[in-house]
């Protein structure tokens, strides 16, 4: 079962600089690649000067984690992916207990490892720390991590399960499992794509998985920071986009309007946290997602699990 690590780089020098040798050094046994999304700086002249073992693909424009990823990985031939992000430090043996798992079960289509925060290493990560959920709403969440509250590690995820979603910063895949899905819905462009290609997989009776006997440290916004209004736009959108392709429908008859509402109320709260881009953001990503809404209805798949949350009015639970 060969592997192989594939980082999406735009402009991002200064994380290969600081991230690609730990890379080397933990994945001897998998082929390493940087898939460079036509970047602006000398990303490129860098990692053929200094890392030559490193197989560098060069896509033709930026189409962001999804199109660049999509791109790239045509030219990979691999059995399993590793979509890893380039904020991200490795940790010795954080391949091997992955690949067991999916020897072991051939049903798995994805696995993600313990992701902790890089700044405060104690805790987990906001980017899928102890493996993905979602709730009734739509609202992805995860052990470890709640809306912005995070949890320090005590050992309490250090477990191999089934989860719902699993994070894009570092996510196994197998090579027939992203292609027979058409990889990775180039729409979205960036954030949430990771847990809509999840959903689909779901769908289609394939399991998703965590492996607490791996860990990996992510500094996370690396490339789009927290406190953007485009962030923002992004999230609302891409979730409103994958609640439509992937609720079962009677969920879809009051999920959706709920959500539009919910929406609105988190709207103003940003805009008087954050200031009026962050409203602004909630407004465009609304008219977004009613724009791709006619293309997405028909990705919908011919069948929906209809248990597809772990847990009810998150919300509402964590707020009120």
């Amino acid at each position: 079962m060969k592997t192989a690590i594939a980082i999406l780089n735009w402009n991002g020098k200064h994380w290969l600089e600081k991230f690609l040798p730990n890379v080397i050094l933990h994945s001897q046994d998998a082929n390493i690649y940087v898939i460079d999304n036509a970047s602006t700086d000398d990303s490129v002249t860098f990692l053929e000067k200094s890392f030559p073992s490193v197989k560098i693909i060069k896509n033709e424009k930026n189409t962001g984690f999804a199109g660049g990823y999509n791109e790239g990985l045509k030219h990979i031939s691999e059995d399993i992916y590793c979509l890893l992000n380039s904020d991200v430090e490795v940790t010795e043996n954080w391949i091997e207990p992955i690949l067991e798992l999916f020897k072991t079960q051939p049903e798995i289509a994805a696995i993600q490892p313990k992701i902790r925060s890089f700044e405060a290493d104690q805790y987990f990560e906001f980017a899928g720390a102890g493996g993905g959920l979602i709730d009734n709403l739509g609202y992805p969440y995860c052990r470890g991590r709640v809306f912005e509250n995070l949890e320090e590690d005590k050992g309490q995820y250090d477990d191999e399960t089934e989860i719902f979603w699993a994070s894009g910063c570092a996510l196994f895949i197998r090579k027939e499992d992203y292609w027979s899905m058409n990889g990775l819905d180039e729409r979205f462009f960036a954030h949430q794509e990771e847990i809509d290609l999840c959903w689909r997989l779901k769908n289609a009776g394939r399991k998703i998985y965590y492996c607490g006997k791996s860990t990996v440290f992510h500094v996370g916004g690396g490339t789009l920071n927290k406190q953007s209004p485009q962030k923002t736009y992004l999230n609302i959108r891409n979730n409103l986009s994958m609640l439509l392709k992937n609720l079962p429908f009677a969920a879809l008859l009051w999920v959706i309007p709920a959500r539009l509402i919910l929406d609105g109320v988190a709207g103003v709260y940003f805009g008087l946290k954050d200031g009026f881009p962050h409203l602004w953001a909630v407004i465009r990503a609304h008219f977004g997602f009613y724009a791709q809404a006619p293309k997405t209805w028909k990705l919908r798949n011919t069948s929906q699990i209809k248990d597809y949350y772990q847990t009810k009015w998150l919300i509402f639970k964590h707020f009120l």
